[in-house]
């Protein structure tokens, strides 16, 4: 790629993969080329904060922009104006504080290029070949696939960089999401029950307040909401702590079908 007068920017979510793609792309297209830029959503861990500034002082020697959808100081507050917790295809903090305001980066500074986190992993693949199809204006770049890495991979190079991962990864999340992220099962949610009760009485409150729910059950073969402060302690034991990292894109079209082109990706 010709970067001379190129405008890239990486989507940093402090999730372990796009940690490893920003390095990446800051080590193939030199700092003064990539513009860093993390969404705030107000729900983040605390660790974050020094995850961040570690990142900024000792990997990628550069500094990481912040921007907030000014509207919402957190998800709850947000779930709570709009009354909207999810919907078909995905979440609305997520398409809200996230995804709209990528898009109106996009329109207002008109980056030549994307940089994506997406990691070297069959549905991952898949979701970056939709991806591409569905916002070619993007140009994106996917440093992890191209490299052919893995979350585990990036796991380890941030120990190499002496690097401690974020507190969630610690506290055995699959993922840097926000706590309490809408878009986790009933394991999920139980086990937000005893790292961080506070945070789940307020999604169960305010799933009341708007009488809609983060879980849905199938009773006789209807899905029905369950909310929250019904959720037997014991359901959802053996169930996935991987949500999938909480970036930029938040539903990608036809991800669940798989791209014509996947296997010849993986095979090469």
């Amino acid at each position: 790629m010709d970067i001379n007068n190129k405008k890239i920017v990486a989507w940093f979510s402090a999730g372990v993969t796009s940690t490893i793609a920003t390095k990446m792309t800051l080590e193939k297209y030199g700092k003064d080329n990539v513009e860093i830029i993390f969404f705030e959503t107000g729900s983040h861990h605390a660790d974050n904060a020094r995850f961040i500034k570690e990142c900024e002082e000792k990997l990628f020697f550069k500094k990481i922009r912040t921007e907030q959808d000014k509207r919402f100081t957190s998800v709850v507050d947000l779930i709570r104006k709009l009354k909207v917790i999810n919907f078909v295809t995905g979440a609305e903090c997520t398409r809200t504080m996230k995804k709209r305001m990528r898009f109106k980066l996009e329109k207002k500074e008109k980056f030549d290029h994307q940089v994506f986190g997406f990691e070297y992993e069959k549905k991952e693949i898949n979701r970056a070949l939709r991806f591409s199809e569905q916002y070619p204006e993007t140009n994106p770049i996917y440093p992890l696939i191209e490299n052919k890495l893995t979350k585990l991979d990036c796991l380890k190079m941030l120990n190499d960089y002496g690097i401690a991962i974020p507190a969630m990864y610690r506290l055995g999340y699959k993922n840097n999401n926000c706590v309490g992220c809408v878009k986790g099962g009933m394991g999920y949610w139980n086990k937000i029950r005893v790292d961080f009760p506070l945070v789940f009485d307020e999604m169960a409150k305010v799933e009341r307040e708007i009488n809609r729910t983060c879980l849905l059950e199938t009773i006789n073969g209807k899905r029905v909401n369950l909310f929250l402060d019904t959720l037997d302690p014991t359901r959802g034991r053996n169930e996935t702590l991987d949500l999938g990292d909480c970036g930029v894109l938040c539903e990608v079209e036809f991800s669940d079908i798989e791209h014509p082109d996947l296997q010849k990706i993986i095979e090469t």
